[in-house]
């Protein structure tokens, strides 16, 4: 048998102001202490708004694409007591999915992270096996649960909630890293990066744990529980913050205050403000939203909250995906847990999936997908961040000619039929906040294109610089020669960008 997970300790329904609607979450009814190291959330009010800047009425999104799988996505095993704790990875165009489950043999009796692969969120996901398991000593002597992982610069970090035995009242954060995302080697010396404060004694004892990360301009961000911390709510509810450009976080480590982000000395610090009342969260970076979306569950299902990127306000209402659950969600994010870019309006559309437990026989298990669409934005209107979101993509220019957005710049192709083969997608109408971006280079028809022994295939443009291109498909569609050339003249060459996976 594994950890009891946080649970709503309170005996009343909680109904709260989530921003501008009021929303209710029962009190799960008693069980029995179940192997699962995570709970339901709790809403409550949010301590965690600035002053002043709450004033700021929130926009309203609008939602469709209501979506769900028509049964369970995934399995640990054919003898796995449960399944739940997800997080998702979009890869090449493939959904990648760890989360906590049970497999006999795997290692210590106790709570494993296993992983399997789909062609989309509704699976299935079939488990090939634990990928991480307790170490046998230490903190995560025999539990290792609730999985986030992100994909930075080539390497794969999962964090994770430790244990060392079925009765801790003081479960703590680890970190390992891995080159493929399934053979992982423990951090830190094998030891925790975050534990809990100890700041408040309450009855529920969970202490720090259910991490989720994303990766954000120079940033790893780290959302956990911490039922001992002053900020939480009175029975052990709230999310906290940590950002470090360190993965380990044992360097730079700045924490989430009501003045917004300070340096600390190390992640043991006093712990004042929770983002959200809930106990396992999922969080993500949203660029078509410039926002951080919150994913814990409510009375309406999941539940979205959205921050700015400095947790001053919050820019947008929740929306609340529908259905049944009995654990946390996971979000669909991309390697460094952003949402993934919708090709067919990526300004004024992005796609929220979230993969979660809906049954609890003896702890949460029978994985499901549900999700929908959230628009009614403009998230190009303003050139930083339209040159951002449109990485890519291909414009209508003047002339007939296309634009593609390479590097935050233009490079100006001028057959469509090449940008249609070089660019993610080709837009219907140009983007007003781009048209100021400098042109560095054209692609003109027949430029050369160079090829060399362990090189990428690259166009030579007008500038004088190489533009890999990846295929040479789009040579074929330019009329443009092949030249082979030895590698040291390639790389010869100034270097331009990518223009084509």
């Amino acid at each position: 048998m594994g950890l009891r997970r946080p649970r709503n300790l309170l005996a009343v329904l909680l109904c709260v102001l989530v921003l501008a609607g009021c929303t209710t979450a029962e009190t799960p009814p008693p069980e029995p202490p179940a192997p699962a190291m995570t709970g339901p959330a709790t809403v409550a009010p949010n301590r965690g708004t600035a002053g002043g800047a709450a004033a700021l009425v929130p926009a309203v999104l609008g939602t469709d694409r209501p979506r769900q799988s028509g049964g369970v996505v995934a399995v640990g095993g054919p003898q796995a007591p449960y399944n739940y704790g997800p997080t998702l990875l979009l890869e090449n165009g493939r959904y990648r999915m760890w989360w906590c489950s049970q497999l006999m043999g795997a290692g210590p009796p106790g709570d494993d992270i296993v992983h399997g692969d789909a062609a989309t969120p509704a699976g299935p996901f079939q488990a090939v096996g634990a990928v991480f398991s307790g170490s046998g000593g230490g903190f995560d002597a025999m539990h290792t649960c609730d999985p986030s992982v992100i994909k930075v610069s080539g390497t794969y970090y999962l964090y994770y909630t430790g244990a060392p035995n079925d009765h801790t009242h003081d479960n703590t954060i680890g970190v390992a890293a891995s080159d493929d995302g399934v053979r992982w080697r423990r951090l830190a010396a094998g030891a925790p990066i975050v534990r809990a404060s100890g700041e408040v004694r309450r009855p529920n004892t969970y202490g720090a744990g259910q991490p989720s990360v994303f990766y954000l301009d120079g940033w790893f961000h780290l959302m956990f529980t911490d039922t001992t911390a002053a900020g939480a709510g009175p029975n052990g509810a709230g999310q906290f913050v940590l950002r470090a450009k360190d993965p380990l976080f044992a360097e730079q480590v700045q924490a989430l205050t009501r003045d917004g982000f300070e340096p600390v000395a190390s992640t043991q610090v006093t712990r004042t403000r929770s983002v959200v009342d809930a106990f396992s969260a999922d969080w993500m970076w949203v660029p078509a939203l410039d926002a951080v979306a919150i994913a814990h569950e409510t009375g309406e299902g999941t539940t979205i909250t959205f921050w700015d990127r400095t947790f001053a306000r919050h820019p947008y209402q929740p929306v609340h995906i529908p259905g049944p659950w009995q654990e946390g969600p996971g979000l669909v994010r991309t390697a460094e847990g952003h949402a993934p870019l919708s090709t067919e309006d990526p300004c004024g559309r992005t796609a929220i999936d979230v993969v979660r437990a809906t049954r609890e026989p003896r702890a949460p298990t029978d994985l499901q997908h549900f999700g929908l669409d959230v628009r009614g934005f403009d998230g190009c209107a303003e050139t930083g961040r339209a040159r951002k979101i449109l990485e890519g993509f291909a414009l209508p220019a003047p002339d007939r000619t296309i634009d593609l957005v390479i590097g935050g710049n233009r490079v100006r192709v001028e057959r469509r039929s090449v940008a249609e083969r070089l660019a993610v997608r080709l837009l219907p109408a140009p983007v007003p906040a781009l048209q100021r971006l400098p042109v560095l280079a054209r692609l003109r028809p027949g430029a050369p294109a160079i090829r060399a022994p362990g090189r990428p295939f690259a166009f030579l443009l007008d500038d004088g610089r190489l533009w890999r291109a990846g295929s040479e498909a789009a040579a074929v569609a330019n009329e443009s020669p092949i030249v082979d050339v030895p590698t040291a003249r390639w790389d010869a060459y100034r270097p331009g960008s990518t223009i084509g996976g």
